[in-house]
């Protein structure tokens, strides 16, 4: 039997949705690592079949590195206004300027397949698919641009 508390706990570190959890810790049999493998492959399946999707909004978000040396902007888009002007979307999208800050990517593809700097077990890209799991849109980065004054 899974208790509340695993399923609390299974939120907490991805951020989707209680049932999502639910599912994914039965099916793993209460296994929470099994589970977070499980939520990913399905993250991934979703965005796939979200791929087609018109990228008809998204947000514009910049981070200034401490020390006023460092500089990211990004385009971060997605299919509606709704999901754009959310406060965890954006909240994504400052974490992706963060490690775009941090790791200095030459282009997108570097960018997705890049450990994220918050935490290394997931890629760019995982952490993208999760953001599409979670809001039921297709999203993804449009352009960014790093400045850096060394």
């Amino acid at each position: 039997m899974i208790t509340t508390a695993e399923i609390k706990a299974l939120r907490e570190e991805t951020g989707l949705s209680i049932m999502e959890c639910q599912k994914a810790l039965e099916a793993a049999e209460g296994d929470k690592d099994k589970a977070i493998i499980l939520l990913k492959e399905k993250g991934a399946e979703i965005a796939a079949k979200k791929g087609g999707r018109t990228l008809g909004a998204g947000t514009v978000v910049s981070y200034i590195h401490t020390g006023e040396t460092v500089g990211v902007m990004i385009e971060f888009l997605c299919e509606t206004d709704f999901v754009a002007k959310n406060p965890e979307f954006k909240s994504i999208a400052r974490d992706i300027c963060m490690h775009i800050a941090a790791m200095n990517p030459t282009d997108t593809a570097e960018l997705l397949e890049q450990p994220f700097i918050k935490d290394p077990g997931q890629k760019i890209s995982d952490l993208i698919n999760n953001t599409v799991q979670k809001f039921g849109e297709r999203a993804e980065i449009g352009h960014f641009v790093r400045f850096s004054v060394n």
